[in-house]
């Protein structure tokens, strides 16, 4: 309930916003080919929010081409992960929203379930000879949709997730490089014979954060689910999923892992690079940071996720291109989604490495972006991936189930007592969302 409240007052305040933006001077209300959807404009640079700095040259790139285009300017905000969503609600009760902006599947939830937040594309997108929805994955259109059908994102990118892995110390192990077929059980042994005991290098390192990387996959290659199909209901009491997460459990028995004090201090890329540990598991997203990173370029390699009795199971899934409502020039900002969205721009992100493409046929360059890495292994996770779990709500249920995996990574629970934890309280939070 408390949920609630914090979003009724979200709305009220971003309608008054509204309200405002379209009584100022500075705003020239009129129809444009979208329809129904009145837009606004201003001479004023667009303002578009991301979070993640590696991404930011190449994408300043394609929003120079879009510039030169239709002399529209752009100024990119970078704002932490940490801090992102503090800031946009902020701004969204404030009335000052970026004009674009990234959206999250975790997300999405909290702001389509009213109206006048995000701007309504659907109408844009009938009219638009750029934007061709079906060449998207139909799971991350849906996302990005309101409970109407209403289209309030456009797919950015889409993301997989395999295993990075230190040839060097595969090598001196004397241990063969993963490839395709390997099991999580393969991954275990493989992570014991590569783990010292003096502490100087681990197998492995998994965190209750690393979860559509690592622990997502091993639930739904065991059979398991993290959310049924019509979202009413939580797979965490499923023996399926119990038993795929304690293969987890079992490697930090093994002690292939460093202590979770260490764990919980460091990203998995960074005991990567700083080669603390032989393996981590990466989505995609990552490869602008690894990439750029001297020590795994020069030890470094792509393996496929291992199999459990149901396959290799990546969870994918990818950003959306959002505009707020409220802005002063919803005509530029559609504009730049449009362009955004478009076979064009999709390449170029694709081409220049900056993240798989979210539109079909796009993400080989992106495979071919940085050769000394075998990328090819992401675009082939897509062939039996799972769509990346989520509901109204994720946000929600999502913190509440880091929290409580805490207890299993840090060992002071098992993993069987967590899950079936977890399922408890998330089925809770699902029935307030019916």
């Amino acid at each position: 309930m408390k949920m609630k409240r914090v979003l009724a007052c979200l709305l009220a305040a971003a309608m008054g916003a509204s309200l405002a933006a379209c009584g100022s001077s500075g705003s020239d209300e009129g129809s444009n080919s979208g329809g129904s959807t009145e837009l606004t404009s201003s001479d004023e640079p667009l303002t578009v929010a991301i979070w993640d700095s590696n991404q930011e040259p190449g994408l300043r790139e394609i929003m120079d081409d879009f510039t030169e285009e239709t002399g529209i300017e752009v100024d990119i905000q970078i704002t932490p992960w940490s801090d992102y969503w503090t800031m946009l609600e902020a701004a969204t009760t404030g009335g000052s929203m970026p004009d674009v902006f990234w959206m999250h599947s975790d997300q999405i939830g909290t702001y389509a379930e009213y109206d006048d937040i995000l701007l309504n594309l659907s109408d844009l997108i009938e009219e638009s000879d750029k934007i061709d929805m079906s060449k998207y994955p139909e799971a991350l259109v849906s996302t990005y949709q309101n409970d109407d059908g209403d289209q309030l994102a456009i797919p950015k990118d889409v993301d997989t997730c395999a295993v990075w892995y230190n040839k060097t110390m595969f090598d001196e192990a004397g241990i063969p490089y993963p490839e395709a077929g390997w099991t999580w059980d393969d991954f275990r042994e493989t992570a014991k014979k590569l783990t010292k005991a003096d502490g100087s290098q681990y197998g492995t390192a998994i965190k209750p954060g690393s979860y559509q990387e690592s622990w997502y996959s091993t639930i739904y290659a065991y059979g398991g689910e993290v959310l049924s199909e019509d979202k009413t209901k939580s797979g965490f009491d499923d023996p399926k999923t119990i038993e795929g997460m304690q293969v987890i459990e079992g490697i930090i028995q093994d002690g292939s892992m460093p202590d979770y004090s260490v764990v919980s201090e460091n990203e998995t890329t960074a005991l990567m690079e700083n080669g603390t540990v032989a393996m981590t598991f990466q989505g995609s997203w990552s490869l602008a940071e690894l990439a750029g990173n001297e020590y795994v370029q020069q030890n470094c390699d792509v393996a496929p996720l291992p199999e459990g009795p149901e396959g290799t199971k990546s969870i994918y899934n990818g950003l959306g291109w959002a505009a707020s409502a409220q802005g002063d020039n919803t005509e530029g900002a559609w504009k730049l989604i449009e362009y955004l969205g478009s076979e064009e721009a999709q390449k170029k992100q694709a081409d220049l490495g900056v993240t798989m493409s979210a539109y079909e046929g796009m993400s080989e360059g992106w495979a071919a972006s940085n050769p000394q890495f075998n990328l090819q292994v992401y675009l082939d996770m897509m062939e039996d991936a799972q769509p990346y779990p989520s509901s109204k709500n994720t946000q929600v249920w999502f913190q509440m189930m880091q929290d409580k995996m805490v207890d299993a990574f840090s060992g002071e629970k098992s993993m069987e007592e967590v899950c079936k934890d977890i399922a408890v309280e998330m089925n809770n939070f699902l029935a307030e969302e019916q």
